[in-house]
């Protein structure tokens, strides 16, 4: 394998696979959910060795240090070593317990009054 030199930051982040398509950690960079040095980074940002990134992905707050460079895509046991993660073990407690709270089933607007089974399920919330 051929060592890399630079690396966009966008291809970084699909390449070892926090984002499931590179249009997708694109759009995260221009909206701002993927930070370096706490300010945003813009998705042509050349990636470094040492660097640490903090990305949002989903409901999830992700911090990794970037070990090492490479501009196309791994398996996902081969991601470890490109990448430490630092990630706070109390992020994921959070997002475990926030798929577990239940939550009120959405109704689009219009739709008239809810079903029988609709209404237990509100009622089970309260």
């Amino acid at each position: 394998m051929d060592p890399v030199g630079e690396v966009r930051l966008d291809k970084w982040l699909w390449a070892v696979r926090l984002y499931k398509t590179r249009s997708l950690a694109t759009e995260a960079c221009r909206a701002g959910h993927v930070k370096i040095k706490g300010e945003n980074a813009k998705p042509s940002h050349n990636v470094r060795v040492s660097e640490v990134i903090a990305a949002r992905t989903g409901e999830l707050n992700r911090t990794v240090k970037v070990i090492g460079l490479l501009d196309h895509r791994v398996g996902a046991k081969l991601v470890d070593k490109y990448l430490e993660d630092q990630t706070p073990a109390a992020e994921y407690l959070r997002v475990a317990e926030d798929r577990l709270q239940p939550r009120a089933p959405q109704r689009t607007k219009g739709s008239g009054r809810p079903t029988k089974k609709e209404r237990r399920q509100l009622e089970g919330l309260v």
